[in-house]
């Protein structure tokens, strides 16, 4: 009898291991790819995002993300973020910055001047780019791309970029940079894969 019970209990043991793993949802996958920039010094910078999805609205982050001034320039240079992300911008010199855009999708702000190690924040609620300018110091230049989906990333020094955790589907990717034209193509996504797509810009 203690054997025919060990067995059954080594057989019940294996069907809920079993049944576990074929529960656990297999549901995302990846995009990744290349940004050739023609006519541009380097590959980096380009955004690369999944389009609006019909029917399918996304709640902001519910924590900031920050852009920073450091050594007279916005870092990093380029944010996408969701539509409804708090950014919160820190100055890291020595000396006082200012940040304001003449944009909509900043909502043509100004945030005033501060020091070092001060914050002032900006909720971006409208879809679109928006330049981030600094009137003490005409140089700087940096940017806030705003986006409908969570699925985005900006390619590195090489052009290459990665989107991970995005659902099965069939999705329109698009590309943003600041001085070349825009891109798209279809991508089809499947649990578990990593689908490949590649753009080149042009001005």
């Amino acid at each position: 009898m203690k054997k025919t019970y060990g067995c059954l209990n080594l057989l019940f043991v294996s069907v809920a291991c079993l049944c576990s793993f074929y529960s656990r949802p297999v549901w995302a996958g990846s995009i990744s790819g290349h940004v050739e920039c023609k006519g541009v010094k380097s590959n980096q910078w380009a955004v690369v995002y999944v389009d609006a999805i019909a029917g399918k609205e996304f709640p902001a982050a519910t924590q900031p993300v920050s852009m920073d001034q450091q050594g007279k320039e916005f870092i990093p240079h380029v944010l996408p973020i969701l539509k409804g992300t708090t950014v919160e911008f820190l100055n890291n010199d020595s000396f006082a910055h200012n940040i304001f855009s003449p944009d909509k999708a900043a909502d043509e702000m100004n945030l005033g001047s501060w020091g070092q190690g001060e914050k002032r924040t900006h909720v971006f609620n409208k879809l679109g780019e928006a330049v981030m300018l600094c009137n003490l110091h005409p140089e700087m230049e940096g940017w806030i791309v705003v986006l409908p989906t969570p699925y985005f990333a900006v390619t590195d020094t090489n052009g290459d970029y990665a989107i991970d955790n995005v659902p099965e589907g069939t999705y329109t990717l698009k590309t943003w940079h600041q001085k070349l034209a825009p891109s798209q193509s279809e991508v089809t996504v499947a649990s578990g894969d990593t689908a490949k797509v590649d753009f080149t810009l042009k001005k």
